[in-house]
């Protein structure tokens, strides 16, 4: 790999140091990788205060059913899974094919060949996971995919990531590019697309998720509206114990989007709790999902 020679300045020494350290501990056996990964996240819960309680408001909107004390059990359980998916990404940036293969069930791969028989492109959707990396290498191992990115604002850490997740063969390009996008789908092919965090309602709506009014982007309903493209749903976990982790691709959504698209978009977030309830303390529990607020209602998060 071609590193720009500006990546080496004293200045990114200590992520060069980071990443080699992540790099040598994703290579450790899978068994000890997961349980220094659970003590790491212990460490995290302590450590990440603001995030604890970003945490902590998200399910107390999302279960309210659920007692204090099992949603104190949720969130350790999450900042476990927190720091399991630090190790875990760089395990899964330095894999060969044949080890995703060996811990990974795949199943209906197939939906995605036949929608792409269509002719007219696929939008492959999925909520935010802990082990979204891993399950990003493991389905290059079945499907090609273009995948959205945000740029992050360290280049080394930039670079390390675009890296990593072209290993396999997945394709980036930024979010905001969405030229790029549809001339994918003109082309048939299939991309990838989470749209299950809060990026206000500029390109989107409040749709209820969880019970709750969240901004959710509106694009794979407009795009599917635009260019006739299949949504097909992608369900995936780390598995307990030692059994790896599961991917479900689902048949495309039927009638999708119709006429109304925050119904649309509203059929998608019912997918996005469908994967949390799949696998609960996997969800991304840290991100403000209920940033945005309708006019009147009060803030979710403390700052």
């Amino acid at each position: 790999m071609h590193t720009d020679p500006r990546l080496l300045a004293p200045r990114w020494w200590p992520t060069w140091l980071v990443v080699f350290a992540l790099a040598v501990l994703g290579r450790v056996p899978r068994v000890l990788r997961l349980a220094l990964g659970a003590a790491l996240g212990r460490a995290l819960e302590r450590l990440m205060g603001r995030r604890r309680r970003i945490a902590a408001a998200n399910l107390a909107l999302c279960f309210p059913r659920h007692g204090e004390r099992r949603r104190q059990r949720l969130l350790r359980a999450h900042f476990q899974e927190l720091g399991m998916a630090v190790l875990e990404t760089a395990a899964a940036w330095s894999m060969s094919g044949q080890g995703l293969d060996r811990i990974t069930r795949v199943r209906g791969a197939e939906h995605v060949d036949r929608a792409l028989e269509v002719g007219r492109g696929a939008m492959l959707v999925c909520a935010h996971l802990t082990c979204l990396e891993m399950c990003m290498q493991i389905a290059s191992r079945h499907v090609h995919a273009h995948a959205i990115y945000r740029r992050n604002k360290n280049p080394v850490l930039d670079r390390v990531t675009l890296s990593g997740r072209a290993r396999q063969g997945a394709r980036m390009f930024l979010r905001e590019d969405m030229r790029t996008l549809l001339a994918a789908l003109r082309d048939n092919e299939l991309v990838w697309f989470s749209p299950d965090q809060d990026h206000g309602i500029a390109q989107g709506d409040f749709v209820e998720f969880f019970g709750q009014p969240a901004a959710t982007v509106t694009t794979p309903a407009r795009i599917a509206a635009r260019t006739g493209a299949a949504v097909i749903p992608l369900l995936y976990r780390r598995l307990p114990g030692r059994a790896g982790y599961e991917l479900r691709f689902l048949p495309p959504l039927a009638d999708f989007p119709g006429r109304d698209l925050v119904a649309a978009t509203r059929r998608l977030n019912r997918l996005m709790e469908q994967q949390v309830y799949l696998a609960p303390a996997q969800y991304l529990w840290v991100h403000r999902r209920f940033k945005t607020r309708p006019a009147g209602m009060a803030p979710v998060y403390d700052g």
